[in-house]
């Protein structure tokens, strides 16, 4: 946050695991995603969210893309989850693996386990994603 300027309201939140709180329609359509209130919370600074991966892999899903964002940390909760990532090659990302996506690198997903779930940190909360033909 530069020097002299307020940060955004925050407010306290709790999220509670709710089965009926996994929608569709998201960035993604192989993915249900969790919100889990921190955008409304922080009044767009940041936002989190757990992703379950809900279709098996197919390769028509590995579209390389970035994303316009300040910052993005992924953490995998179960499954595992692989990425290839410009300049590092392809990660495979298991329970437990944590990485940090710096603004704008390229990458494309290239697997992930059916029981695949994935909490995501962004900020912030409302970014653009830039797929590449």
């Amino acid at each position: 946050m530069p020097k002299g300027l307020a940060a955004p309201s925050q407010t306290f939140c709790v999220s509670h695991l709710n089965e009926a709180d996994f929608k569709t329609g998201g960035l993604r359509g192989y993915s249900a995603y969790r919100d889990l209130g921190i955008a409304a919370a922080t009044s767009g600074l940041a936002t989190a969210h757990v992703i379950r991966m809900i279709a098996p892999f197919d390769e028509q899903f590995s579209e390389r893309h970035l994303h316009k964002v300040d910052f993005q940390l992924v953490y995998v909760l179960k499954g595992w989850f692989k990425t290839d990532f410009e300049g590092h090659g392809v990660q495979t990302l298991s329970v437990g693996s944590c990485w940090l996506q710096p603004p704008g690198i390229r990458h494309a997903v290239v697997g992930w386990s059916d029981d695949c779930e994935l909490l995501e940190i962004i900020l912030p909360a409302e970014h653009e994603t830039v797929n590449e033909p």
